[in-house]
């Protein structure tokens, strides 16, 4: 099984290099075989790509920016999804691929944790019921976004009082 990383090697945006090389410098970490195919000088490639992209992963535009990850001819998923496999440990199960023993993502595995399925994020994959790590999550977010709230109505009051002793 061959990981086919569709980039632009050509391209005029410094987010899509940076997220290209992102993609590339970690499958290189992990020692994952992998074929990059430029669709900036390759017509096929280009084609190929945009029509195999599933039509619900497609942006709004209807045009799949690279790099867009393949394992052989299934879709694995873009630069978000990989990311968040990336961060949840789950990048072999991201790209269809076996964890190597040992690694964290096979230890999760053997624990019984969530691993996020080819070409979702892990909210779209855990559909039924959250385990009670996913609910620890979910407060967690719910208590900073509380915070940032607080945080937010604190430096407003403070500009507030900040500007009447200058008005006075």
């Amino acid at each position: 099984m061959v990981i086919k990383v569709f980039l632009a090697t050509s391209s005029g945006s410094t987010a899509i290099k940076k997220k290209q090389q992102d993609v590339v410098a970690f499958l290189e970490a992990l020692k994952v075989e992998y074929a990059q195919l430029d669709i900036a000088c390759n017509e096929q490639n280009r084609m190929w790509m945009r029509q195999n992209v599933p039509e619900e992963k497609k942006p709004s535009n209807g045009i799949p920016l690279p790099p867009q990850i393949f394992n052989e001819e299934s879709y694995c998923g873009d630069y978000e999804t990989f990311f968040d496999a990336k961060e949840d440990n789950a990048v072999y199960s991201f790209l269809g691929l076996a964890a190597p023993p040992g690694s964290k993502e096979a230890m999760q595995a053997d624990e019984g944790q969530h691993i996020v399925e080819n070409g979702t994020h892990a909210d779209e994959s855990n559909e039924e019921g959250a385990g009670d790590d996913s609910i620890e999550e979910e407060e967690l977010r719910q208590l900073e976004d509380e915070e940032e709230a607080d945080v937010e109505e604190e430096g407003e009051e403070f500009l507030e009082e900040t500007r009447e002793e200058v008005a006075e």
